[in-house]
């Protein structure tokens, strides 16, 4: 499924060039102009028609962000070569506790990309089939384990399952925007939308021109995750980030001011989201582009896999952020290690799983999504070009200054982006993110402050100590006499001096008693032998709580011998098939978790596994006879 493992030393074959670059790392800014002009002119619905003539401004002023978002990045590719995400820039640059909430938002940015991606592309897929609009969670879901499964095969691996796709895409949108300006001139079509509805004015006018623009803005998402991975890029990366950035906001550029163009000359305005009836912005005007025909569902069939698939560009940078951040202690260690398929596979499955969590919880809908997007990419855009001022400010010189006004203008257009987002969305449920944020922000401190004391509590120094140390006590726990319990003792007597042997005896197993045959069986060949006898300890167990008894047990003989290691060895029957475990209680498992977790702190557990599969030859001579009470003793389990 997955394919075979990639060695370490083939990590340049891995990496992808300009072309691969857009479909794998600039989905996610291409597919925006999807959702983002349509959540736009759904805040515009109060006014109908007459909405229309605002989208041109605030189209415009997207637009100017958009382009300072870029020059900005430009000059961030340029100076980090190995990948100047946010975080890096803002924690090299303006310290450590910047630098997490850039993460943060970052990392919450990545995440809502992945549900408002795939659930805009199924939103566009019932538009086009309404009878699928009850499946809308499953197919979402469906998609998010496609996605997961691409990711997990490896970055080229991606690339070539994302580049027909992509390009079909613009190939289809530019040919329906190029057909709406000119091949329909002199013979326009009806306009979709008549009918005008109130016109406020004044502050009711602004406050909702503010909130369309908020909404708007996340056709600006995705922009940033160029800057990020730089490292996929072939040698020189720097060259293929660059070209790589400017194919993705060019082809986007076109794209928003096409739609908003055919919009209004159209007149087509939003409909009511996760209502019947829904047909989204790009749907309509291809419909009355081209109507219904072959090159109405080829373009809806493109736009709905692409904007699936935008949310390939968190699958790529997800994981990359997060193991930056497990290198420097923030995450759990093992996201900063890469996969059989060089890929951050642990990366992967955790955003595959809270994104999963997310659609499950909001139903797939991308209209209840938009109200917490945005937040996290204007954040983070904010924190790398105000971390990009104080690397300008460093290095000084002439081209510095030019760098550092790029990066200050477009802190200042994304930091006032941000505001006009938080406020107008604040009542939607922008207040969530922020707690988000900050639970995030909490969340990698409180790592770091783990590992750090990890640290300082099994700090040693480096030199060997051999000082003697008291002889260990050997403790065996055994259900029944057999070949697996004799491997336990017989490892116990050639490591430990003193072994006690421990049988939990219920009401159900008192014919494994060992006392009657501890002599014949333990304690004559082990005089023979020249081993110290072992001791047999049985208690009983009314409760019928063998793991329970045998902890006491352990915990006993440790109160008993405090100075000296007590190492419980235990017996375990592996068996050569996987589902042949359903067949066994476990039970050394399980007191091996008990003892980690509750037993005396002197104890070591040494595991004794005794395996099946060298007898499986002889499996299918058995023949089946009565179970007598002497072949129950003898049975391996």
């Amino acid at each position: 499924l997955l394919g075979k493992p990639i060695r370490s030393d083939a990590d340049e074959r891995e990496r992808v060039g300009p072309l691969r670059g857009v479909g794998v790392l600039g989905l996610d800014a291409l597919a925006s102009a999807a959702y983002g002009p349509e959540a736009l002119l759904t805040v515009l619905l109060p006014l109908g028609a007459g909405g229309l003539q605002h989208l041109g401004l605030l189209t415009a002023a997207i637009i100017g962000v958009l382009v300072l978002v870029t020059i900005s990045y430009w000059q961030t590719i340029g100076a980090y070569r190995d990948g100047g995400g946010a975080y890096t820039v803002s924690r090299q640059n303006l310290g450590t506790l910047p630098g997490l909430l850039a993460a943060a938002a970052l990392l919450l940015d990545y995440l809502l990309n992945v549900a408002v991606a795939i659930s805009a592309g199924v939103g566009a897929l019932v538009s086009a089939v309404p009878a699928l609009f009850p499946h809308t969670l499953a197919l979402c879901l469906v998609i998010l384990s496609g996605l997961t499964w691409i990711n997990l095969r490896g970055v080229r691996s991606t690339g070539a399952a994302v580049l027909v796709p992509t390009y079909l895409f613009v190939a289809c949108t530019f040919s329906m925007l190029a057909t709406g300006w000119f091949g329909s001139a002199g013979a326009a079509p009806a306009p979709a939308a008549a009918a005008a509805g109130a016109q406020p004015s004044g502050l009711a006018l602004a406050w909702l021109l503010v909130r369309a623009f908020s909404n708007g803005c996340t056709a600006m998402t995705g922009v940033e995750a160029v800057s990020n991975g730089v490292p996929l890029f072939a040698t020189p990366s720097e060259r293929g980030g660059r070209r790589t950035l400017l194919g993705i906001v060019g082809i986007l550029i076109v794209l928003l001011v096409g739609e908003a163009g055919l919009c209004r000359r159209y007149g087509i305005v939003a409909t009511a989201p996760g209502q019947p009836g829904y047909e989204s912005i790009l749907s309509q005007l291809t419909a009355t582009v081209f109507g219904r025909g072959a090159l109405y569902y080829l373009t809806i069939g493109s736009v709905i896999v692409v904007l699936a698939l935008s949310a390939n560009t968190s699958f790529a940078d997800f994981p990359r952020v997060c193991g930056v951040l497990a290198r420097d202690g923030f995450l759990p260690e093992p996201l900063a290690h890469r996969g059989r398929r060089l890929t951050f596979s642990h990366g992967i499955l955790l955003l595959s799983g809270a994104a999963a969590l997310l659609l499950i919880a909001f139903g797939g809908i991308t209209d209840h999504l938009i109200p917490l997007f945005a937040l996290g990419a204007l954040g983070a855009f904010t924190m790398s070009q105000l971390g990009m001022v104080q690397h300008w400010r460093r290095q000084g010189g002439s081209r510095a200054r030019w760098a550092l006004t790029c990066n200050l203008l477009g802190a200042i257009a994304t930091g006032l982006t941000w505001c006009c987002v938080l406020l107008a969305k604040l009542t939607e449920g922008a207040w969530i993110t922020l707690l988000v944020i900050s639970g995030l922000l909490v969340t990698l401190l409180a790592v770091r402050r783990h590992y750090d004391f990890i640290s300082h509590a099994t700090h040693t120094d480096p030199t060997l100590e051999l000082a003697p140390l008291p002889p260990p006590l050997a403790v065996v726990p055994v259900r029944r006499w057999n070949g697996v319990s004799l491997k336990a003792l017989r490892m116990a007597l050639s490591l430990c001096p003193e072994v006690i042997v421990v049988q939990v005896l219920t009401s159900d197993r008192q014919l494994d008693d060992l006392r009657p045959r501890w002599r014949e069986l333990v304690l004559e060949p082990a005089e023979r032998l020249g081993f110290p006898p072992p001791r047999l300890m049985v208690v009983e167990s009314q409760y019928r709580r063998v793991i329970r008894r045998l902890l006491g047990v352990v915990s006993d003989i440790a109160r008993e011998y405090p100075e000296r290691p007590v190492a419980v060895l235990l017996p375990e029957l592996i068996e050569p098939r996987w589902y042949h475990a359903l067949l066994h209680g476990r039970t050394a498992r399980r007191l091996a978790h008990s003892l980690r977790t509750h037993g005396p702190r002197q104890v070591l557990i040494v595991s004794t596994p005794w395996y099946l599969g060298a007898w499986q030859p002889e499996r299918r001579w058995l023949q089946l006879r009565p179970r007598t009470a002497a072949a129950g003793t003898q049975a391996p389990g």
